[in-house]
């Protein structure tokens, strides 16, 4: 049912979204040379390993000319790419990982394969355990301000809570969120 869910949910947002998905790369790719979408090798379900696609929203090769992780103000990131990443516009293009199965539209955000570490070995089994999300229990709470404890803990309640009817509440709570803290950034 969950799948059935993901599929179609996935095709209407991309049939209705395209013409601001086309929009949207349009400006990237005028703003700054360099493709359109970010690819990141990401964990997915039982371990697998997947390539997540998000709109780009840094200059090219951001990776070699400064830290991991973004801060505030990072001079990396464009101006298209500050609006997307504020509205979460960025993640758009992961409904076609959710169309190609290596995504659900709920479930805890996919890892990198360094977060590894932050877990034990049962916590990691269990979180990979269910498809990883375009959102999830920590972003739908705290937007993406969870501290790794948090995003441990709501991603694990997730798990055990997992429904039809929960992933619903998770996808309204997102909704807030992105409405509400996005146009308080």
């Amino acid at each position: 049912m969950k799948r059935l869910f993901d599929v179609s949910i996935s095709i209407i947002l991309l049939l209705i979204l395209s013409p601001l998905l086309l929009l949207l790369a349009l400006l990237i790719k005028l703003e700054s040379k360099g493709p359109v979408f970010f690819r990141q090798e990401r964990v997915g379900l039982n371990g697998q390993p997947f390539a997540i696609y998000k709109f780009r929203s840094m200059v090219p090769d951001a990776a070699s000319s400064g830290p991991h992780f973004t801060r505030d103000n990072d001079p990396r990131i464009t101006r298209t790419g500050r609006f997307i990443r504020k509205t979460s516009l960025d993640e758009l293009p992961q409904l076609i990982n959710v169309l190609k199965g290596e995504m659900s539209l709920v479930g805890p955000r996919p890892n990198v394969p360094v977060q590894r570490n932050e877990y034990s070995e049962d916590e990691w089994v269990k979180r990979n355990a269910v498809r990883p999300g375009i959102t999830g229990l920590a972003q739908a709470v705290h937007r993406s301000s969870a501290t790794a404890e948090q995003r441990t803990r709501l991603d694990l309640e997730y798990v055990d809570k997992s429904s039809m009817g929960f992933d619903l509440w998770i996808i309204l709570l997102t909704i807030k969120q992105v409405i509400f803290k996005g146009a308080s950034n």
